[in-house]
């Protein structure tokens, strides 16, 4: 049984909403993945908008979809892929975002998988994006988030393995 590894983060947000700061904003993101005609794992990262920064297609949950309904939503509008979500979270992350206001707020992003079965040639944001397969390995390095780099490296250390 894969045990999910209790991350810093998680023990800094504790603390936060111990000494009353206000809660973290819900994030949810898709973790596209597909295998290689080789059997190897890769993992679809996208640049941010505002800075380019290599990042997981992620988003706002809107009010009548599912937490996975809405990874998979912002995989097809960030990045113009199609696939299978996964029902369970692999993991969750924490990391600031500065909204359009100035302002900035702590977010929790749920990271749920999404094995990408099409790619899109056109997508809603293709001309304010830029998407690239890469290595389990090399996604963590590309990400800035420390909490995100040992999610990423714990998904392809459980999904790398191929079947003899």
């Amino acid at each position: 049984m894969l045990m999910k590894p209790v991350y810093h983060s998680h023990l800094v947000e504790r603390i936060r909403r111990l000494f009353g700061a206000p809660a973290c904003r819900l994030q949810v993101a898709a973790l596209p993945w597909h295998r290689t005609a080789s059997g190897a794992i890769e993992i679809m990262l996208i640049t941010s908008r505002d800075t380019g920064r290599w990042v997981l297609p992620k988003g706002w949950p809107e009010d009548s979809e599912r937490l996975c309904e809405t990874a998979a939503r912002e995989a097809s509008e960030e990045a113009g892929l199609s696939g299978s979500v996964d029902t369970h979270e692999a993991g969750r992350y924490f990391y600031t975002k500065e909204l359009g206001s100035g302002e900035r707020v702590a977010c929790e992003v749920l990271v749920y998988p999404l094995e990408v079965r099409k790619v899109a040639e056109k997508w809603k944001e293709r001309r304010q994006r830029t998407r690239k397969w890469v290595s389990p390995a090399e996604a963590a390095r590309m990400v800035n988030e420390p909490d995100l780099c040992r999610l990423i490296s714990s998904f392809g250390a459980a999904h790398g393995k191929v079947a003899a």
